[in-house]
C-alpha cells in the first residue's frame, strides 16, 4: 500500500535563487520527479533573471504549472504570447521569455519544468 506523504516548500530540499534577488525557486523531490514553487519578484524578467545562469538565448523548460498568486506574461520565441494569473493552469513548452506584471510578486507551482530551471550551467 502506498503511503502518504506531506512536505512543505518551506523545508524545500533545494533552493536556487534567482539573480539581483528577484527571486528564488523551491524544490521538492518527489520519488521520481521535482516539484517547485517559485517565487518571481515584481520587475523579475527571465531574460534578466535566468538566462545568466541557464545560458541559453530563450528559456527552454517545459513548464505545466499553476499560477498561485501574481501575474506573468510569457512571449514564445515565434511571438505567440499570454497572461497567466491567480487559478490559472498554465502549460508552456520550452523556447519562451517571461516577465513579472504590475507590482505583485508572482508565485507559480510546476510538476515538470523545474527540475533544472535556474541551475547554473556547466
Amino acid at each position: 500500500m502506498a503511503e502518504m506523504v506531506s512536505r512543505s516548500f518551506d523545508q524545500a530540499d533545494e533552493t536556487r535563487p534567482f539573480v539581483d534577488g528577484k527571486g528564488r525557486l523551491d524544490l521538492l523531490e518527489t520519488g521520481g520527479a521535482a516539484v517547485g514553487r517559485a517565487t518571481f519578484e515584481p520587475g523579475w524578467k527571465w531574460s534578466d533573471h535566468v538566462k545568466p545562469l541557464a545560458g541559453t538565448d530563450s528559456c527552454r523548460a517545459d513548464h505545466t504549472g499553476y499560477v498561485v498568486s501574481g501575474r506573468m506574461k510569457v512571449v514564445m520565441d515565434d511571438g505567440e504570447s499570454a497572461e497567466f494569473g491567480p487559478g490559472d493552469y498554465m502549460r508552456v513548452p520550452p523556447g519562451h521569455n517571461a516577465w513579472v506584471v504590475g507590482d505583485e510578486a508572482c508565485v507559480t507551482l510546476d510538476w515538470t519544468g523545474f527540475a533544472d530551471y535556474a541551475k547554473p550551467s556547466g
